[in-house]
């Protein structure tokens, strides 16, 4: 047996020599001749004693290519003559297992006869897969010729069952990374237009008994040399291009990530040629009959066969290039994508049809009408992905595979942008609150072209850089507009879109929704009813293109709390009534409400604040009483108890010392000295619903902080040790100031990095100034925090004085020094 400190030399060896010269294959070659002679050693010490014959070693899987990545499984087939029996041959076994084990490779095996070899189980169809890979290492020769003669015919008898199961997996696969290559950190193995799906493109073809396809040689030896890396850096199967892994492997690592992008998308068009070609194979008689009928739509223009599109006549897109055009808006009719042979044809057509479409036109009515199409997003997408998207708009180029870093964002400035667009699309079809209002909402929009050109072209002024690109976006769209001939109307409300497209949701991050300042100046920048449809359905799109789990039912819901507040401020149909005190009140309510602020008759409905009113006779009692309850996947928490300083700290303090992340939190307080405070707050760990016992607990212990009986510094000591910040570099930290937001208080934002605490040291620290806090509002982009307070001194707004006192408490407070501090 090689021992352990040889073969880490020899490994070392492949290492050092990838680093000189960049040479994935002969990494992969010399770690599958290291594991050979590793296998061999162990078979001639253990096996090959008991087993003289009836047994043959048998690599499979990239093993049986000799593909094996640094860190990657060994799949290894031990091809029995019959079933292991007796002690001698179990113990050999288990010492041959073992001597690999202690060899430090990651073994993958299993023990099979030739019989179950060549007969399909459906709960390991994988292994019927690898067998596509195998080769005989040693052993019984004669074993392994009878297996290899007779899977030919297997896999000839089980081709469909093979091919059905390689499609449907791929399917899967793709779906769980949002079947997109545009991943801002993509696992190079199994993301859409990876290492799998090389794989899966050499199956397919083989299990079809076709030639060889496109050449891929290129794409595949670049995600060797990532993988390679990836796994040399990490000392483990580590298959994620993250951002250290990037600005290690490139000075320019943006740029470099386009490489990524090209590659990708050739493997996965590929990828995507082959699961049509293998689809066309497995047709049932409903489904062939399903799409005999879609073939129907065929018109003298396009062909629908097998549920695609064709060209009749594609040697006619020289002489008509607005052909091309005409096909999408059929897509977008009839939600039926082009062929990839369609979509070839316009590829080869491109310098034509660039020059075409670069020229002062008005195209803008056969475009328009695809926009208004049910599926105008499928059609969108095709457009892009064949390129004729930026032959119309030679600006698209700029954002093509542009990866923005910010850690927020999952995908590349072109995938968001599509993703956006699809977002609004399948808005359509929800019917549940809160979705349902913006599914109304985008009903009721007469000019859907418009609100998706302008999703089209928001961000194209990221191109340019670092910076606001808002602004790039609408010159650069401006001249877009006019060269496709858009109306001076329509163009604009799009060009009001895109500049205006982040006013909405830097309005829920750092502004109070209950405060009419807000209303009032979003009013004032919308301008109009319609306006302001078109920017809350924009905002929606573009948050939900985030990341999948962006768009949260409280996000939702804080965006149309917000659409409502500015429609109300818009038509003048504040309700006053709720606002105003008359004499002739019931006493009770009358004396609770006296001394709020007028926002908390807006953020609370008649039930709740008769539930306030419970829990403040029920605080008279004990001094303290608050509620604790799940709605929409996040807790709601209020409770009322007379005031104390730093109770508002005190309570944000406890709430983070059980891993809970707040998202909103309001401070009141009534004429008669009782403090209301309220909390939403998300359990990421699911401590609480995992450990029902843990409530009590919260609820004891937020009792205590109410009542001044918990050191809160004390509770958050083992949180703040836990938190480790993510390169690269930390967020600088900003605190600024503004009076003019608010009629009655002073708002701070503080931008920083998110840690464990920090609200409450933020808290703490502004409550040590002897301000009192009125409202604050909560937002995280991953590890930057946005909290925003609205803060009063005496009943009135902060004096400047104040305000450069509390700004550098504040920044101390965010700075790396104060990381690991815990006490007020």
């Amino acid at each position: 047996m090689k021992t352990g400190a040889k073969a880490l030399s020899e490994a070392g060896e492949i290492q050092h020599q990838f680093l000189e010269d960049q040479n994935a294959i002969a990494v992969l070659r010399g770690r599958s001749v290291l594991v050979d002679e590793t296998v061999l050693t162990a078979w001639r010490e253990f096996l090959a004693p008991v087993f003289p014959t009836g047994m043959a070693l048998v690599p499979v899987g990239g093993y049986g290519r000799r593909e094996l990545f640094p860190c990657s499984d060994v799949d290894l087939l031990l091809l029995v003559e019959r079933d292991i029996h007796g002690d001698a041959q179990r113990a050999a076994l288990s010492g041959f297992l073992r001597a690999l084990w202690d060899a430090g490779l990651r073994l993958s095996h299993s023990v099979r006869t030739a019989g179950e070899c060549c007969s399909l189980q459906q709960h390991n169809i994988e292994l019927s897969i690898s067998l596509l890979d195998q080769r005989f290492l040693t052993g019984d020769e004669k074993l392994h010729e009878m297996l290899a003669g007779r899977l030919p015919k297997f896999f000839q008898s089980n081709r469909q069952a093979l091919l059905r199961h390689l499609t449907v997996l791929a399917e899967m696969r793709h779906e769980k990374f949002q079947r997109t290559i545009y991943h801002l950190e993509p696992n190079i193995k199994e993301t859409p237009g990876g290492l799998r799906d090389l794989h899966l493109i050499e199956w397919l073809r083989r299990l079809r008994g076709a030639e060889p396809g496109e050449d891929l040689g290129e794409a595949a030896e670049f995600l060797a040399r990532l993988r390679c890396h990836l796994h040399f850096r990490a000392g483990r199967d580590q298959n994620v291009l993250n951002f250290e892994a990037q600005e290690e492997m490139s000075e320019d690592p943006s740029a470099w990530m386009r490489q990524y992008y090209r590659h990708a998308r050739a493997i996965h068009r590929a990828g995507l040629r082959q699961m049509e070609l293998s689809e066309a194979l497995l047709e049932t008689s409903l489904l062939r009959g399903f799409r005999d009928w879609r073939s129907r739509l065929s018109n003298a223009e396009f062909t629908v066969s097998r549920d695609r599109v064709y060209f009749r006549s594609p040697l006619q897109l020289a002489a008509d290039p607005e052909l091309a055009l005409r096909l999408f808006l059929f897509t977008a009719r009839h939600g039926i994508r082009p062929s990839l042979d369609a979509e070839r044809r316009i590829r080869e057509h491109l310098p034509g049809l660039k020059r075409h479409f670069a020229q002062p036109g008005s195209i803008w009515p056969l475009l328009r009408e695809m926009l208004s199409q049910a599926r105008a997003a499928v059609a969108l997408r095709s457009m892009y992905e064949s390129g004729l998207l930026e032959a119309l708009f030679p600006e698209f180029e700029r954002i093509e595979s542009l990866v923005v870093r910010d850690f927020y964002h999952r995908y590349t400035v072109d995938e968001h942008t599509l993703i956006g667009i699809e977002s609004l699309e399948r808005l359509r079809d929800q019917h549940e609150r809160p979705l349902r209002n913006f599914s109304e909402l985008l009903a009721e929009t007469e000019e859907v072209p418009l609100l998706l050109l302008a999703l089209l072209l928001h961000d194209i002024g990221k191109g340019e850089g670092q910076g606001r690109h808002a602004a790039a976006s609408v010159r650069y769209a401006a001249v877009a507009l006019d060269r496709i001939g858009v109306p001076e109307q329509a163009k604009a409300t799009v060009l009001f879109l895109i500049e205006h497209h982040l006013d909405l949701s830097l309005a829920m991050t750092s502004r109070d929704l209950s405060d009419p300042a807000t209303a009032y100046d979003l009013a004032h920048r919308v301008g109009t009813l319609e306006n302001l449809k078109y920017l809350t359905l924009v905002t929606y799109g573009d948050i939900s293109a985030v990341h999948p789990a962006a768009m949260t039912p409280w996000r939702a819901e804080q965006l149309w709390r917000l659409h409502v507040v500015t429609h109300n401020e818009l038509t003048r149909e504040l309700d006053s009534e709720r606002i105003h005190r008359g004499p002739d009140e019931e006493p009770e309510l009358a004396a609770f409400l006296e001394g709020f602020p007028v926002r908390y008759l807006r953020t609370h409905p008649p039930s709740e604040i008769f539930e306030h009113m419970a829990l403040a006779r029920q605080s008279r009692q004990g001094g303290v009483a608050l509620d604790l309850r799940r709605q929409q996947g996040m807790y709601r928490l209020t409770v009322i108890t007379s005031d104390h300083p730093n109770l508002f700290s005190s309570l944000v303090g406890t709430l983070s010392s059980f891993g809970m992340d707040i998202v909103k939190a309001e401070a009141f307080a009534n004429r008669g000295g009782t403090i209301l405070d309220t909390f939403v707050f998300s359990d990421p760990m699911r401590t609480l619903e995992l450990n029902p016992m843990e409530i009590e607990r919260l609820k004891l212990t937020l009792q205590r902080a109410a009542r001044g009986r918990e050191d809160v510094a004390r509770l958050l000591k083992g949180r703040a040790k836990s938190w480790a910040s993510r390169l690269p570099g930390r967020i600088e930290p900003r605190v600024s100031f503004d009076s003019k937001a608010s009629q009655s208080a002073t708002l701070i934002e503080v931008i920083t990095e998110d840690r464990p605490g920090l609200l409450y040291h933020l808290a703490s620290t502004i409550s040590g100034a002897g301000c009192s806090i009125e409202v604050v509002l909560i937002d995280t982009e991953a590890h930057k925090a946005i909290d925003v307070f609205y803060v009063t001194s005496a009943g009135r707004k902060l004096t400047p004085d104040l305000e450069a006192e509390l700004r550098r408490a504040l920044l101390a407070v965010c700075g790396p020094s104060a990381e690991g501090t815990v006490s007020a």
